[in-house]
C-alpha cells in the first residue's frame, strides 16, 4: 500500500485573526472553529482584541492591528468585506497578505465560506492559493496626514437638502465644475460598491485605473470618468455657502468636513495590499453570483 502523502509545510508560521465588530454570537463560532483549525496545524495564532474576547483558550496572545503587520505572515479576517476593508487600511504598509472568511453571503473580497472552512483553508495553508494585488487611494485634506481607502473616497453633502458645488482637477488640469450631491472617487475594487449604485462602470481589479462618479449631478452630461491609476486628483469645495455641508468619507469611515477654501488631493497610495483566494478564484463568477447575471427573466426558457 502506498504511504500517505505528508501535508505540505505551511508557508505562514504566524497567523493573525481579526473579528467583525457586532454580532458576537455568529462571529464567536467562526473564530473558535478557525482557531481550532490553525492550532491543529501547530501554527502560532495572534488575535485582535475583539477576536481574543471570543475565543475560549486561556493565554491567547492579543495584538492591535498595527502590531499584527509586524508579527504575522498572514492575517485572516472573519466577518465580511467591511472587516477586510478595515484590515487593509490598517495593514497596507506592512505588506502582510490578507484572507477573508465571509459570515454572510458571498463577498467580493472575503470569499471563504464558513460552512466549508476546513476544505477551503487547508490548501491555502499548504501554499496552494491565488494571490492578487489591489491598490488603495490616499486622500489628503489641506496637507493633513492622508487617509486610506480601498474602495472609495467620497466627497458629498451633509445635513442639507440643497446641492453642493465641487471643482475637479486632474494632474493640474481643470476638468469641470459640477453641482449635485457629490462625487465618488473609486478604485477598481470599489467599482462594485457605492460607485456601482451611482451608475459607474465595473472595472476589472487588475486594471490600473480610477473612476470618478458624480452623485446625482444637476447636469445630466456629467458622466462617470475613468482616468489612469497614477493620476493626481484634486476636488475643491467651490462655494462659501457650502461651508459645513461638504464632507469627505473614506470607505464609509473617516469623516472630515471641508471649508470653502478646502481641497482634497487623491492619489494612489504607495503600498498595495495582497489578497489571497482559493485556487481557481474567478472574478467573473463572483460578479455573476452577486449581480444575478446567471439568472433568467421569469417566464423565459433559457433554451
Amino acid at each position: 500500500m502506498k504511504a500517505p502523502t505528508a501535508p505540505l509545510p505551511c508557508p505562514f508560521a504566524t497567523i493573525g485573526v481579526i473579528a467583525k465588530q457586532g454580532e458576537p454570537g455568529k462571529t464567536r463560532q467562526a473564530i473558535q472553529h478557525l482557531a481550532a483549525c490553525l492550532r491543529q496545524r501547530r501554527l502560532a495564532v495572534r488575535f485582535d482584541p475583539l477576536a481574543a474576547a471570543l475565543t475560549t483558550e486561556p493565554g491567547d496572545l492579543t495584538l492591535e492591528l498595527a502590531a499584527m503587520g509586524q508579527v504575522c505572515d498572514l492575517v485572516i479576517t472573519v466577518g465580511g468585506d467591511g472587516t477586510l476593508l478595515g484590515a487593509a487600511r490598517a495593514l497596507a504598509s506592512s505588506g502582510v497578505p490578507l484572507l477573508g472568511i465571509n459570515l454572510g453571503r458571498l463577498g467580493f473580497l472575503a470569499d471563504l465560506p464558513t460552512d466549508a472552512l476546513e476544505t477551503c483553508l487547508a490548501p491555502i495553508l499548504a501554499g496552494e492559493f491565488d494571490a492578487e494585488e489591489r491598490f488603495l487611494l490616499a486622500a489628503q485634506v489641506n496637507g493633513d496626514p492622508p487617509l486610506l481607502a480601498l474602495n472609495d473616497v467620497v466627497i458629498h453633502k451633509w445635513n442639507t437638502a440643497r446641492m453642493i458645488e465641487l471643482e475637479t482637477l486632474i494632474d493640474g488640469s481643470f476638468v469641470n465644475r459640477q453641482r449635485g450631491d457629490g462625487i465618488i472617487v473609486s478604485t477598481p475594487t470599489g467599482s462594485t460598491a457605492y460607485a456601482l449604485s451611482g451608475g459607474g462602470p465595473l472595472i476589472h481589479p487588475a486594471l490600473d485605473a480610477i473612476a470618478l462618479v458624480p452623485i446625482c449631478p444637476h447636469t445630466l452630461s456629467n458622466r462617470p470618468l475613468v482616468v489612469a491609476g497614477h493620476s493626481h486628483i484634486e476636488i475643491r469645495a467651490d462655494s462659501a455657502h457650502d461651508q459645513g455641508h461638504v464632507i469627505v468619507t473614506c470607505d464609509g469611515q473617516a469623516d472630515i468636513f471641508l471649508t470653502a477654501d478646502s481641497s482634497v488631493r487623491i492619489e494612489r497610495a504607495p503600498h498595495p495590499i495582497r489578497l489571497l483566494h482559493p485556487r481557481g478564484h474567478d472574478h467573473f463568477q463572483i460578479l455573476r453570483a452577486k449581480l444575478g447575471w446567471a439568472g433568467h427573466p421569469a417566464g423565459l426558457n433559457p433554451d
